[in-house]
C-alpha cells in the first residue's frame, strides 16, 4: 500500500512513463498475493493439477516458490524500476511483457489456475497499456522492445522447463 501512495503522489506526476514501469511491481505483488494468500494453495495446484504429483506438498516446494519469486518479483522488477529512472527508461520494459505472459498460457491447458484472476483483471491490462504507452506516446526502439519481451520470455521459459521438464520428472520419481 504505501508503495501504491508513493508512486501515485510523486513518480506519477513527475514521470507518467516510469510510474508504468514501477506500478508493475505492486500490480504482480497482487497476483502473489492471489497464488500464495487468498485463495492460495498455488504450491498445491501446481503439484498435482500441472505435474500430476500423488502430494500436494512435492516436488515443488514453499520453499522452492519463494526462491523462484523472489529473484524475479521482489528484487527484479524493483531493481529494473529502479535502473529504468537512473540509467534508461527501457530497461523496465521486460517487466511489462513479463506480466502479459504470465498464467495466460496456463489457462488453456488448465482452466482456472492461482494468480490467473489477478492476471486477467491486472498483469494483462496494466501490461499491454504499458506496453502501448511505450509504443505510442513514449516511443522506445524496436530493438528495447524487442529486448524486453526476449528477456520476459527466456524468464517465463525457463521457468516453464524447470517446473514442467524437471519438476514433473521428479513428480514422477517420488510420486
Amino acid at each position: 500500500m504505501y508503495l501504491r501512495v508513493v508512486l501515485i503522489l510523486f513518480v506519477l506526476k513527475e514521470n507518467p512513463a516510469l510510474f508504468l514501469i514501477w506500478v508493475q511491481t505492486p500490480v504482480y505483488w497482487v497476483h502473489q498475493f492471489e497464488e500464495y494468500i487468498y485463495p492460495g494453495g498455488f504450491v498445491e495446484f501446481f503439484n498435482r493439477g500441472v505435474l500430476g504429483s500423488k502430494r500436494e506438498d512435492w516436488p515443488l516446494t514453499k520453499t522452492h516458490a519463494l526462491w523462484i519469486n523472489v529473484p524475479i518479483i521482489f528484487i527484479g522488477f524493483p531493481l529494473s524500476a529502479i535502473l529504468a529512472g537512473l540509467v534508461d527508461i527501457s530497461m523496465g520494459i521486460w517487466t511489462a511483457y513479463f506480466s502479459v505472459l504470465s498464467h495466460a498460457g496456463m489457462f488453456f491447458k488448465h482452466g482456472y489456475n492461482l494468480g490467473l484472476v489477478a492476471s486477467a483483471l491486472l498483469n494483462i491490462p496494466v501490461g499491454a497499456y504499458t506496453i502501448y504507452y511505450f509504443a505510442t506516446r513514449h516511443p522506445l526502439s524496436l530493438g528495447a522492445h524487442i529486448t524486453g519481451f526476449l528477456v520476459a520470455l527466456a524468464i517465463q521459459g525457463a521457468l516453464m522447463v524447470w517446473g514442467l521438464k524437471f519438476m514433473r520428472a521428479r513428480a514422477t520419481l517420488r510420486g
